[in-house]
């Protein structure tokens, strides 16, 4: 047993004791350009499909280890062709990765990146109130408002077509973005956890435009658009109507009140252990109040 030991000590030690500064410098600017490249694919719908490849690399790993001849060939074929598929299909968020590479400054581009969520739900909790406030405001006044609750799929490319707030969502906010003949009431309001990042962006339209009811409008449009290129939670009030619908998933829901939109935003974006913490958290919060009174 000892001299296992011993034998894999001098055996790793071996290995470190080749590696001259080359290598050193080598895997540095490996790790960098890496690190940087996943950052440029986080805010795009290229993260969704650098999952895919990966799941398709195991599965071909899968298919060589046990001999699954038919599964290799499939999966040689989508490699073989896919690379320039991919090329076709994704054409825009290449071109503007490329760009972002461009006017990137040596300061933007870090080795180690910085990450605080330890406060998120409570940011979304504090949110949602906001949001179902200010809509049963919009709604009562019939002013048109569109609010996107971002969630795993990034909407970098949205943002980019907006006016960058990163601001703590209020009532008086959303009033004063979404009032009518304002230079950012006609475009949609971004939220990334629980902050308004953009507000004044634009939506995709969606992809059967013409088997959407007719009496829609170019709102509730974006809202189904975007709900159909991502994961997000689009909130939408109607300036005709004063109703308040929702989009996920392609599909649009109509006739909410606050109290029905707030337990649909806390279902969608609010994980359900961390609403029992939050709901602990208050409810601890509240006994420690009352025994200090």
């Amino acid at each position: 047993m000892l001299d296992f030991i011993s034998g894999t000590i001098n055996s790793v030690w071996g290995v470190f004791k080749t590696i001259g500064l080359n290598d050193i410098v080598d895997i540095i600017i490996l790790y960098f350009l890496i690190y940087n490249g996943i950052k440029l694919i986080r805010e795009t719908r290229a993260q969704q499909l650098t999952k895919g490849i990966l799941i398709l690399v195991a599965c071909y790993a899968l298919a060589v280890i046990f001999n699954l001849q038919t599964m290799r060939f499939l999966l040689k074929l989508c490699f073989q062709w896919g690379f320039l598929a991919l090329i076709i299909l994704f054409q825009p968020e290449l071109r503007r990765m490329l760009e972002k590479v461009g006017r990137a400054k040596i300061a933007e581009l870090s080795f180690f990146g910085s990450s605080d969520n330890s406060s998120d739900e409570e940011k979304w909790a504090s949110a949602i109130n906001v949001i179902c406030d200010s809509a049963q405001n919009l709604s009562s006044t019939k002013t048109g408002a569109l609010i996107i609750c971002e969630r795993k799929t990034k909407l970098g490319e949205q943002i980019a077509t907006g006016t960058v707030l990163n601001c703590v969502p209020s009532v008086a906010v959303f009033g004063n973005i979404f009032f009518p003949n304002t230079p950012l009431h006609d475009g949609a309001v971004i939220i990334r956890d629980g902050v308004i990042l953009a507000a004044g962006c634009f939506l995709p339209r969606p992809q059967k435009d013409e088997l959407i009811n007719k009496q829609l409008g170019s709102r509730h449009r974006a809202a189904i658009g975007m709900s159909e290129n991502s994961d997000a939670v689009v909130v939408v009030v109607s300036e005709e109507t004063g109703s308040i619908s929702v989009a996920e998933n392609g599909e649009l829901t109509r006739g909410y009140t606050k109290d029905s939109l707030k337990k649909l935003l806390t279902a969608r974006l609010i994980p359900e252990k961390d609403t029992d913490s939050i709901k602990e958290n208050t409810f601890a919060g509240r006994v420690i109040s009352k025994w200090k009174k």
